[in-house]
């Protein structure tokens, strides 16, 4: 469906680009810097679950309809699988791998769930093929690099949260879908909470009394920024643009991340590292420009991808 170009160059429109990019980009920052005081499923639990009931409140304050009793469940399953997988996999990892070298890992979770869609008969095109095979040599490229070689058990944690992720977005259109607008989201957000404060127990975590000052601040802008103000200047997106604008975020966001981890994180990122992160980019941006060119093909309506390609994280 073609846009007015008004629309896509609005202020508020970039306004919410530079929200997704920017705010969705550097949180992965502010999950390393929370670490000194939130270990990694405490905090992210506490982060959704604080999140994801000011969501569900400001949709009830609206008035808008809240989930039914299956719709709770396909949450829980979706939440625990994102959020539970994903999410709190992400932040575990971040323990001993650079939160750049993270968000470019998981960039391939687009690829991934294009695969996973051949499950359900969703065939990709040669360009999204095409976009597969070069997200895929950059991520064996990152693999191989000095910051995953160093750290096993990070590159399992991300491993895991990549998939957990993309089987997650994958059921949630085939199988288990949410509740429409932000009750999804907000239902998403608090199942995922309780299954990470579950799982933090579970493991014996230790929330580190008092917190550090960068820590609280950190987890704070998790739950503002990350989690209320880039979700509503996502949708804002999806509803004013489409889904290709909108998920624009997957690979600009590992640009951000690896510049603001040297920058003002203190970590080291290679010469290798670097290329493989290009051609991670790459990948993706080709992926992207495959399923744009196949939806306009096909009058696909743009609101069937109602998921983002990457980890809001």
């Amino acid at each position: 469906m073609n846009r007015a170009p008004v629309d896509r160059i609005s202020p508020l429109i970039l306004g919410c680009l530079a929200a997704t990019w920017l705010i969705w980009g550097s949180t992965y920052l502010a999950i390393k810097f929370a670490l000194t005081s939130f270990p990694p499923f405490f905090q992210m639990g506490t982060r959704f679950g604080l999140a994801g009931s000011l969501l569900l409140l400001w949709g009830r304050y609206r008035s808008q309809r809240m989930p039914t009793l299956v719709q709770w469940r396909n949450a829980l399953v979706i939440g625990t699988l994102m959020l539970g997988g994903g999410m709190g996999c992400v932040a575990y990892s971040e323990q001993s791998v650079a939160s750049g070298l993270v968000v470019v890992f998981i960039a391939i979770v687009p690829l991934l769930t294009v695969l996973a869609n051949l499950a359900f008969g969703m065939k990709p095109s040669l360009v999204e093929v095409l976009g597969i095979c070069i997200g895929l040599a950059g991520v064996l490229l990152l693999a191989r690099g000095h910051g995953f070689a160093a750290s096993p058990g990070g590159l399992i944690a991300v491993g895991i949260a990549t998939l957990s992720w993309s089987t997650g977005s994958v059921l949630s259109l085939h199988r288990f879908p949410l509740a429409p607008g932000s009750g999804g989201f907000a239902s998403e957000m608090i199942c995922g909470g309780a299954i990470l404060l579950m799982i933090s127990q579970l493991v014996g975590e230790r929330f580190h009394w008092p917190p550090q000052p960068l820590a609280c601040v950190a987890w704070m802008y998790l739950v503002v920024f990350g989690s209320l103000i880039a979700f509503t200047a996502y949708m804002t997106l999806l509803a004013r643009t489409g889904v290709a604008l909108a998920t624009s975020y997957s690979f600009v966001n590992p640009v951000i991340a690896l510049l603001l981890g040297v920058g003002f994180g203190g970590e080291a990122v290679t010469q290798q590292e670097w290329l493989a992160a290009g051609i991670v980019v790459m990948g993706v941006v080709t992926l992207l420009v495959g399923k744009r060119r196949d939806q306009v093909g096909k009058a696909f309506p743009a609101t069937a991808s109602r998921f983002p390609t990457a980890p809001r994280s």
